[in-house]
């Protein structure tokens, strides 16, 4: 309804616009679409147009610069304007496919490959050739049937059967005209049909003959033979094959965008299902999904925001979105791309059922620990190699994941190198570590007894002494013989050096680490053979199914450059075996299922997190292989310590108690010593023992005693006074009061 007030107020501006007539002065006639072309032109620093304005646009706006801040900043450059970097620099930049695949272009690959292709029709061959004779049997007794099939069959074809309902149709409509050119035709067909089928039944007759008066017996027999098997392969029945497979080839669905894109939005991810909700794909294919060994893979961009993890977190999601078991589906990110490449592989079978291939060294064949060793395989059936020098590995998961399993085929890579020295510790006490102790190694402890913690601390005071040693050796070597300061397999083989590789495997490592007496002492030894080890041939290996702050020690898991992570129950527990913030980059064993024996994320060489499925070696095969390293060991005389039966040196010189020594030296007056005065108080008691110490080794010893070191002032011997690193004697008293309550104690 128009309101009454309208025409007044429409003609009252009508007059003040008609009364002002400086409103229209200046003003024009803008064409919109012409100003919005020049506008685009002038956003294209390219564009001849920001020079040469418009007869349109006002100064300082579109046709040239202007002073004004206030002026509105075209950022978005138009279509026209070229894209990224140039063409060359898309070329230097564009990442080129392989043109031939993997398994074509490593020696390792195409072996692997060749030995399952010849594995199949090997196995093929042998099945069918074995029931030859049952399928002969099979096919004779169905013969009888075929031959009555055939003789049917072509009694209906002389009698033109096939055209019959055609003409059963012309009767029922009546239609006269229609059947008798039908039945003109029959009768055409059923001549030629009959005169064809005489003919060919003389001439099989004849044929038959010529082969009975004619053909040798063996010609006989083999046409004989061959009818009976027509005969039989033409009455086979439907439901009863007479051949059977030999070999049952999983039957993986392919994997197709579909249903790449509908798994993905069946994971509740809010960017995806947007994106799909509005008519678009919500991913984007980057490559073709291909296959990619056995399964597919499919790579892509997840939405903007959507990262690589949001999808591991819905792995099981995933899975019932492609209808695949949960290990065939392995989503991973793209260490050299951004957060959102999402590279999808879905096997054809299950990781932990799918078949894997022998151990190369199972039966034959030695290690050069300096060299990258196979012990697994990754999703693909791709080996994994691992380089056991130069590094220090930890591994953790639950109890009954393969953990022992999996350091003890370390171990057993390392007894294959006939150089290497091993030191086995089972401190679970279940002896899952005798095969390769009992075969090869210098020292090996089994259980949790007094005897054995002391047999191991011993063990370790000389690995450090060893690794000392080891140090000043390194040193002194030429630059040409040794010019990266470290061992190399060269200087390995040179057994004047004394620079073999020394292996320390440990299994259940928190009992050393959580001693109420020696704890302290083992992890300081065992943090200085992670840091220092490495350079100088020393690995040490160490498994724990409580991968916590306790067990596994802060300075050990910081400096471990190898992690094998199994299933761990908690976010806690994986960033202690994989390193901090793994969890949160994807990298996750907690998606393990319990079925998962043997399957985890291995960091290492150089790469980033990667997930194997490691070799499998039952107790029987460990034995057979550690016989092989201990007669190769043998031959080469470097056989020694507890594979041989010798019982471990007792170290030189008198037993001494550290802290007494020190209390001893340190006089009841004096509160405080600098610890550079206690290690020349303590060479003039026992020479034999502390010579050369200095106030780091004071430092170093009483540390696990738990004594610390501060700040202590003091003066020097010219009367200067200054500050200097010491200790107090009231913590010294401390630690040996505490020592002396326990049971036991030295």
């Amino acid at each position: 309804m128009k309101h009454p007030d309208d025409d007044e107020l429409f003609n009252r501006l009508e007059a003040e616009m008609a009364a002002d007539p400086a409103a229209d002065a200046g003003a024009d006639v803008v064409d919109l679409d012409k100003a919005r072309s020049v506008r685009e032109k002038s956003a294209d620093s390219d564009a001849p147009a920001r020079d040469a304005g418009s007869a349109d646009s006002a100064p300082g706006e579109l046709g040239e610069e202007s002073d004004d801040p206030g002026r509105r900043v075209m950022v978005d450059q138009s279509a026209t304007a070229s894209a990224g970097p140039g063409y060359l620099g898309r070329l230097a930049a564009a990442k080129r496919r392989d043109v031939l695949p993997l398994w074509l272009r490593s020696l390792a690959e195409l072996r692997t490959v060749t030995r399952w292709v010849a594995r199949h029709y090997v196995h093929t061959t042998a099945y069918h050739a074995l029931r030859s004779p049952v399928y002969a049997a099979r096919l004779t007794m169905q013969a009888p049937t075929g031959l009555a099939r055939l003789v049917g069959g072509t009694m209906r074809w002389v009698a033109d059967r096939e055209g019959e309902p055609v003409r059963l149709a012309a009767v029922r409509r009546e239609d006269a005209a229609e059947y008798l050119k039908l039945s003109r035709q029959r009768d055409g067909r059923v001549r030629l049909r009959t005169l064809v089928a005489v003919l060919a039944l003389f001439i099989g007759v004849g044929a038959a003959l010529a082969l009975y008066v004619l053909a040798p017996d063996w010609l006989q027999a083999v046409s004989v033979g061959a009818l009976l098997l027509a005969f039989g392969s033409a009455g086979r029945k439907a439901d009863a094959p007479v051949i059977h497979r030999a070999v049952e080839v999983p039957k993986a669905t392919k994997l197709t965008s579909d249903i790449v894109l509908r798994a993905l939005g069946a994971l509740g991810i809010p960017a995806i299902n947007q994106a799909q909700g509005k008519g678009r794909d919500g991913f984007e294919f980057t490559a073709p999904i291909t296959r990619d060994g056995p399964g597919w893979r499919a790579e892509g961009n997840l939405p903007f925001g959507v990262t690589v993890t949001d999808v591991i977190e819905r792995r099981e999601r995933l899975a019932s979105g492609l209808r695949r078991p949960l290990g065939c589906v392995w989503p991973e990110a793209v260490s050299n791309e951004h957060t959102g490449r999402l590279v999808l592989w879905v096997g054809d079978q299950d990781l932990k059922s799918a078949p894997k291939p022998a151990w190369p060294l199972l039966k034959s064949g030695t290690v050069d620990l300096f060299k990258a060793t196979p012990y697994g395989t990754d999703q693909r059936g791709r080996w994994v190699a691992v380089t056991l020098m130069f590094i220090a590995g930890v591994i953790g998961a639950i109890p009954r994941m393969g953990k022992t399993f999996l350091l003890r085929l370390l171990l057993l890579i390392a007894a294959l190198d006939p150089r290497a020295e091993l030191h086995t510790y089972d401190m679970k006490g279940t002896g899952d570590l005798d095969p390769v102790g009992e075969a090869v190694s210098h020292r090996h402890g089994v259980g949790e007894e007094d005897e054995t913690i002391q047999y191991a601390l011993n063990d370790f005071r000389a690995l450090r002494e060893e690794l000392r040693r080891r140090t000043k050796v390194i040193r002194s070597l030429p630059r040409d013989i040794c010019p990266e300061s470290k061992v190399t397999s060269q200087l390995a083989d040179k057994r004047s050096l004394g620079l073999h590789p020394i292996v320390i495997g440990v299994d259940e490592c928190q009992v050393l680490f959580e001693h109420p007496e020696h704890g302290k002492e083992f992890e300081e030894i065992a943090t200085d053979l992670v840091k220092r080890g490495p350079a100088t041939g020393i690995v040490l290996l160490l498994a724990t199914q409580r991968p916590d702050a306790k067990s596994l020690p802060t300075g050990i898991s910081a400096n471990a450059g190898a992690r094998w992570c199994l299933k761990v129950m908690g976010q806690t527990e994986n960033d202690m075996v994989l390193g901090t913030s793994s969890y949160k980059r994807g990298v996750r064993a907690t998606m393990f299922a319990w079925g998962d024996k043997g399957l985890h994320y291995f960091v290492g060489e150089g790469s980033d997190a990667r997930i194997v499925s490691g070799t499998f070696i039952d107790a029987p095969g460990a034995v057979a292989v550690a016989a092989r390293a201990r007669t190769v060991r043998e031959k080469a005389g470097l056989l020694s310590g507890y594979a041989l039966g010798e019982a471990p040196e007792t170290a030189a010189g008198p037993a001494y108690d550290l802290l007494a020594d020190v209390a001893a030296v340190v006089a009841e007056k004096e509160e405080r010593v600098w610890n550079e005065r206690i290690a020349s108080r303590l060479a003039e008691l026992r020479p034999d023992v502390y010579a050369g110490w200095k106030g780091e080794n004071v430092t170093s010893a009483l540390k696990p005693h738990g004594i610390k070191t501060r700040d202590v002032a003091g003066t020097t011997d010219d009367g200067t006074r200054t500050t200097r690193r010491g200790i107090a004697r009231a913590d010294l008293l401390k630690a040996i009061a505490e020592r002396n309550e326990k049971p036991g104690a030295a």
